[in-house]
């Protein structure tokens, strides 16, 4: 199991503690960063964990203040499906009905431990395919379509 992460700003002590939290657990992290208090512009964070999920390299895991502005953005690339969760409930379904790939995360709306809580589900939930899996297809098919 990898993780790729990154955040802006606004995200950076959440990512900074959930980047702590899945390495206590054993599990390995690449921080895409960023990597200080300054101020950056998230899209650029968005698309460096997305294009690497896109290749296979692991889950994605996108911190800002909202969640919204990275899941807009990783959203944008081919084989990207990304979540804003802000309960357990979406952590679970988002995986085992839609299949997404990237978990994103507000700063501004989760205390740390209820993100540690949704990441390990995001995680730990397999996708279930099945009758899920032609809603899947049409939204991959919908991606090259648009192109």
């Amino acid at each position: 199991m990898r993780v790729i992460a990154g955040s802006d700003h606004a995200g950076l002590a959440l990512k900074n503690s959930l980047i702590a939290h899945l390495q206590a657990k054993g599990i390995e992290v690449v921080d895409l960063g960023t990597h200080s208090q300054a101020s950056v512009d998230y899209p650029d964070y968005a698309e460096a964990v997305a294009r690497k999920v896109a290749a296979g390299e692991g889950l994605g895991l996108l911190v800002c203040g909202s969640g919204q502005g990275m899941a807009m953005t990783a959203n944008r690339i081919p084989g990207v499906r990304a979540a804003v969760v802000s309960d357990t409930f979406s952590a679970c379904a988002t995986r085992q009905h839609n299949d997404a790939n990237v978990l994103c995360l507000g700063e501004r709306i989760l205390g740390h431990g209820l993100a540690a809580e949704i990441l390990d589900i995001f995680i730990a939930t397999p996708y279930e395919g099945g009758r899920h899996q032609r809603r899947v297809e049409k939204m991959a098919m919908l991606e090259r379509r648009i192109g």
